[in-house]
């Protein structure tokens, strides 16, 4: 299990990139627009001065299960202990045992 407090903060990032994502493609949609170097910075600057953790690049994957964020399998949306178990126990349709 994560800590609640992991998982609370991974909420929190969750509303800041819903809130500032507008803002944020409008910024980056005038960047690609031909413009003078000055122009850019300005706008970079602008960038620079929204939230860090509303970027979408601060999330993290977690498993819906237990939160844990190492070992995600994005298909399942488990971790692999959670797979491994729910797999064993043939909660998972479509997944079976290999063996060779």
């Amino acid at each position: 299990m994560a800590k609640k407090s992991m998982t609370e903060r991974e909420a929190k990032r969750n509303k800041l990139i819903q809130k500032y994502n507008s803002q944020r493609q409008e910024i980056k949609k005038r960047l690609n627009n031909k413009l003078t170097f000055i122009q850019q910075i300005e706008l970079q600057k602008e960038l620079q001065k929204l939230p860090r953790n509303s970027a979408p690049c601060r999330r993290r994957n977690r498993c819906w299960k237990t939160g844990r964020s190492r070992g995600f399998y994005k298909d399942f949306g488990l971790s692999r202990h959670v797979l491994r178990e729910m797999s064993h126990k043939c909660l998972l349709p479509g997944v079976k045992k290999s063996s060779w």
